[in-house]
């Protein structure tokens, strides 16, 4: 019999490990009436399609390597690293068998961005229970909640899983059989929305972020206390003080704990990996057999202190194609021995510093992982989605070539697409990563207090161009403008750095950017007009106010002294340098932004 036998709810603490990839899930629904279609239709629109196990967007993610991990999926009750390759592996494994319910892979640093928030859980659960010929019965009752209730997606988590989930399931009376389970990974990367407001700090995100788990975590244990749920739940997740601190005053007669710890052998699992990596890269640059030594490989073990991520991405680092692997294994082993009682990330963390200082230019390399991965303004307003690489590369560049510069000895922590991918975004290979950037006491001389600095830097650097510094072809260039006026934002929005950016865009060709403005509006790729008529509305408003405060303060002048000649002078200048913009069609703004 399984140890799993008879628990609710399983959290899985440890190490993550996730890659994601761009993409969507192909699903193909049995309801066939019209009232039907519309509901399946309105609860895909509220659904992370990304954050299901097959998704197109996970196509890549990590599985447990052949004979690794087998401990710790026995002791789930499935035959089958870190935390996210189990899970993968035990959905895959899940499913083969039915016992799979459904799953939501949280991801707050690749994917879909709506694969961050809460606001996704529930009704992605609901869709894969709607999908499941097994549970069609269950799934009619679920349409059937989103036809009476359509706002059902803007009420709070506790209501959307009892109206949605509980109630459904209350409908109906099933047979006993075999328990089915829904997995839940990477719950400490939940983050809260901002809803505009980004002038928070990190140690309000975090809280913010917090509250948001714990929301979902106590959504949960109402489910699994549930007598007509009959689901299993498994939920994977770093051990963060919150959460572990409900785990211990809320669930802990109702759920049981599985650390990934020195009881699973990962030494074992990880020199299996090591390997057969090794073997591959000795195919590949025809190396002896016997290369690399086993003192090698087990130093490699060692220094890992039980972080697959480190075998993992030291591999990457090695197979690069920036010097010989045998120069960039001599690289690894030269990394000073670190001492783990102190801090236990202190070999990844030399590894990740060795790595980001290979960068030409490291600290700017930092700088541009932070505001990619740290901060919210490169991603899309509209599809919850990072910016493509491609627009992000030329915002970010303030010559041509520089991304490829920068990121050239980066490939073993940064996913990069290719050069003809116009589509899919930066991603990294594991959340670690940015744990190391956010942290002064772990990155040291790589810290950034404020990745936001060089995106306003760039923001308005573009403005005074009229476009990036990459030289681009009339049709490039257009695209990368209606790409960059999508994503525009009011000044004002940037609370108190409003006032000297202000002044900065009132010294730059509105005329010029209304106009490109007013064109984007007509692109046929538009995925927002009243976005652009807003947009409109707030240059004219801003360039207007400023002239109209300027010339009332010359005229002041002028009125209070007879020979002022010169604010005569000075308004006539300013006129005639604002008479473009101010010349131009005022659109007003048909709502309120």
């Amino acid at each position: 019999m399984s140890n799993f036998h008879g628990a609710h709810n399983t959290n899985i603490e440890g190490n993550m490990n996730n890659t994601n990839i761009e993409g969507d899930v192909n699903n193909i629904n049995h309801y066939h009436d019209g009232r039907s279609r519309n509901a399946v239709k309105e609860l895909r629109e509220h659904i992370a399609a990304g954050a299901m196990h097959d998704s197109a967007e996970r196509c890549d993610a990590p599985k447990c390597h052949p004979e690794t991990r087998v401990a710790v999926q026995d002791e789930l009750g499935l035959q089958g690293g870190g935390k996210t390759a189990i899970m993968g592996s035990t959905a895959e494994t899940s499913q083969k068998k039915g016992l799979l319910a459904c799953c939501f892979f949280f991801s707050s640093f690749t994917g879909s961005t709506n694969r961050r928030f809460k606001r996704c859980l529930i009704p992605t659960l609901a869709y894969q229970f709607v999908q499941d010929d097994g549970l069609r019965d269950v799934g009619e009752h679920i349409l059937s909640c989103v036809e009476r209730n359509p706002a059902i997606f803007e009420k709070k988590l506790e209501v959307q899983l009892d109206q949605l989930l509980l109630q459904p399931l209350r409908e109906i009376r099933r047979d006993a059989q075999s328990p089915k389970v829904i997995l839940i990974d990477g719950l400490d990367e939940c983050q809260a929305e901002q809803h505009g407001d980004i002038s928070r700090t990190r140690q309000e995100a975090a809280r913010a972020n917090e509250a948001d788990q714990k929301e979902i975590l106590h959504a949960l244990l109402k489910a699994t206390n549930d007598p007509s749920f009959p689901f299993r739940i498994i939920i994977a997740s770093r051990p963060e003080p919150a959460i572990q601190t409900f785990f211990t005053e809320f669930a802990h007669h109702t759920t049981r704990r599985i650390f990934l710890d020195d009881k699973y052998n990962p030494d074992a699992d990880m020199l299996l990996f090591l390997e057969a990596k090794f073997a591959e890269i000795r195919r590949e640059y025809q190396l002896s057999a016997s290369w690399p030594s086993s003192d090698v490989k087990q130093t490699l073990v060692e220094n890992a202190s039980g972080q697959f991520i480190y075998v993992a991405t030291a591999m990457r680092f090695i197979e690069g194609a920036s010097a010989p692997p045998q120069e960039l294994l001599d690289q690894v082993m030269a990394l000073r021995r670190q001492d783990v009682s102190a801090n236990p990330f202190a070999p990844l963390d030399a590894l990740y510093t060795h790595i980001l200082n290979s960068s030409a230019k490291p600290l700017l390399a930092a700088r541009w992982l932070s505001l990619i991965f740290l901060s919210y303004h490169l991603e899309n307003l509209e599809s919850d989605k990072k910016l493509p690489a491609r627009f992000t590369r030329l915002f970010l560049e303030s010559s041509p070539g520089e991304a490829s510069y920068v990121f050239r000895d980066l490939n073993s922590l940064v996913s990069i697409p290719p050069t003809d991918n116009h589509t899919s975004p930066y991603s990294l290979f594991h959340k670690s990563l940015t744990d190391f950037l956010e942290d002064r006491s772990r990155c040291g001389s790589l810290y950034v207090a404020d990745p936001n600095e060089l995106y306003f830097t760039r923001y308005m650097q573009i403005w005074k161009n009229k476009g990036p510094a990459a030289p681009l072809s009339q049709l490039e260039k257009e695209n990368f403008l209606h790409q960059f006026m999508e994503h525009f934002r009011p000044l004002e929005e940037w609370g108190p750095l409003f006032i000297s950016m202000e002044q900065k865009l009132d010294s730059y060709d509105v005329a010029w950017w209304v106009r490109s403005q007013n064109e984007s509006f007509k692109h046929p790729n538009c995925s927002d007009q009243t976005r652009h008529i807003v947009n409109i509305d707030y240059l004219f408003t801003t360039v207007h106010t400023k002239a109209s405060r300027t010339i009332v303060f010359h005229y002041m002048r002028f009125t209070n002294s007879i020979s002022s000649a010169t604010g005569i002078k000075d308004v006539a200048l300013f006129v005639g340098s604002r008479q473009a913009a101010l010349a131009a069609p005022y659109i007003p703004s048909p709502v309120p932004y």
